[in-house]
């Protein structure tokens, strides 16, 4: 994937710091049986974001707001945030629906359910 930036506005629960965020990757991460709910992991480049002291993306609108644009430019359908304690030192997890799985498939291949 080539790098693209989203920015962050300082205004969620768990960082108060505005700036733009390196992405490297995106991954879906697990899938359900009946591939109707999955996690995206959006990864970053931990040099333009540390979770250690600049604390959690997480619930950042502007990010999402970003994220889903591109998205949604890409062909594909949004993503929620997943709960906090999903979220990593390197990756914002996401919950995505069976509608996101099926544009992910189509647009990526087949998409392998991890248990």
């Amino acid at each position: 994937m080539q790098a693209v930036t989203f920015n962050t506005n300082g205004l969620g629960y768990w960082s108060r710091t505005a700036k733009a965020v390196e992405i490297v990757d995106m991954r879906i991460n697990y899938i359900n049986d009946e591939k109707s709910f999955g996690e995206l992991c959006v990864y970053f480049n931990t040099d333009t974001w540390d979770v250690n002291t600049m604390g959690l993306i997480y619930t950042d609108k502007q990010f999402k707001r970003e994220l889903n644009e591109f998205l949604v430019a890409q062909g594909l359908a949004t993503a929620e945030y997943s709960e906090q304690g999903m979220q990593g030192e390197d990756y914002v997890s996401l919950d995505v629906e069976g509608k996101f799985l099926q544009l992910w498939e189509a647009k990526f291949g087949t998409v392998l359910v991890v248990e």
